[in-house]
């Protein structure tokens, strides 16, 4: 069954495997998550537990919010998130998951926010290939053709310049390096999306072999 945790990026450092190999990781901080619902086929059409991750103060929760984290007996939660595919029947409302829940060789698809790059060019944005950068060539970095003459008007999907990043992304078949449940720490092998302090969620690998 699918387990599923939600972290905070640290960083990234490179640890030696007992072969003498540099392996490049990513740090996640994923420090306890609270299960504050279940959700269940009969009253919401699906199965899901929606856990909380790291604790925010009572002054900036709405009484909503207090009322929901209450069932749970514990503290407002500055992120909510849903985790499904999960043995709803495994967990209870207010139980915490830990980073212990993985074992070092596990394979994890790791979803973040990747960082944002603001207003690019087609170049940067889509990886195109510029013109010649000679004298007279009068092309150089513009996004190309806009189409053919008979339609008179662009078609939709044409790659142009805009805004960059900022999107949710999910890497797949992560491996992981290591667990730390003292520190609450996860290494998974490769980068993740996003810049540090961005909030993950790594969850058990839809297509793992």
């Amino acid at each position: 069954m699918t387990k599923g945790i939600l972290g905070r990026k640290i960083g990234m450092t490179q640890v030696f495997a007992e072969n003498g190999d540099l392996i490049p990781v990513t740090v996640i901080e994923a420090a306890q998550n609270v299960v504050l619902q279940k959700k269940s086929i009969e009253v919401d059409g699906y199965e899901a537990i929606q856990v909380g991750f790291e604790d925010k103060r009572e002054k900036l929760s709405n009484k909503p919010e207090k009322g929901h984290v209450a069932k749970a007996e514990t503290a407002p939660k500055r992120f909510i998130r849903e985790i499904r595919g999960v043995n709803v029947e495994e967990y209870e409302v207010g139980q915490e998951v830990k980073v212990d829940i993985f074992a070092a060789g596990d394979v994890v698809d790791v979803t973040g926010v990747s960082k944002g790059k603001g207003f690019q060019g087609a170049i940067k944005r889509h990886n195109q290939s510029r013109g010649p950068m000679s004298h007279g060539s009068r092309y150089h970095r513009r996004p190309g053709s806009m189409g053919p003459v008979d339609p008179n008007r662009v078609f939709k999907g044409k790659l142009l310049p805009g805004r960059m990043g900022g999107e949710q992304i999910t890497i797949q078949n992560l491996e992981i390096v290591k667990v730390d449940a003292e520190r609450n720490l996860l290494l998974v092998k490769g980068n993740v999306p996003g810049p540090k302090k961005q909030l993950i969620k790594v969850k058990s690998a839809v297509k793992a072999n």
